[in-house]
């Protein structure tokens, strides 16, 4: 058996279903993981994966989610340069950061996106109705991607 090597990337798992197709003689089960992963430095994705087995299905959606990263400009402090909003099918997520100290003020989804990719310091609200988990976490990295750095030209 293959031993396979300690990962860079932190992940985390935020749906795994049971996923019923309907053939000729009954149902037909699989299994779709999303996972979010990311280096707790700034780079974070989100993948989907559907496979017979649960560990297939989680193998999947690691590879898909590297395939899907995006970088995250962070502060000194670790937190988002400026507020941000993003939207991903139904889900509507606000991010804005906050006075340092306070952590990581976001729930769901966006929370497991928001500490993958590293971020403190910052409020996040799920402002949409949907409690669709991919929807959501899709719509944070959305939200991350809006992000530009924020050059300082005070010296200049």
């Amino acid at each position: 058996m293959a031993r396979r090597e300690k990962s860079e990337f932190a992940e985390k798992m935020i749906d795994l279903r049971r996923v019923a197709r309907v053939v000729a003689g009954g149902r037909r089960f699989t299994f779709r993981a999303t996972i979010v992963i990311g280096d707790r430095r700034g780079r974070v994705g989100v993948g989907i994966g559907k496979a017979t087995h649960t560990a297939l299905a989680m193998e999947k959606a690691a590879r898909s989610a590297k395939k899907n990263m995006v970088s995250v400009p962070l502060t000194q402090a670790g937190s988002i340069p400026f507020e941000v909003q993003a939207k991903y099918g139904a889900a509507v997520v606000r991010m804005k950061p906050i006075a340092s100290g306070r952590g990581l003020v976001a729930g769901g989804a966006v929370r497991s996106v928001l500490e993958i990719a590293g971020v403190t310091d910052t409020s996040a609200k799920i402002i949409s109705h949907t409690k669709n988990k991919i929807s959501n976490a899709r719509s944070a990295v959305e939200a991350l991607k809006k992000l530009k750095p924020v050059i300082n030209h005070a010296g200049s």
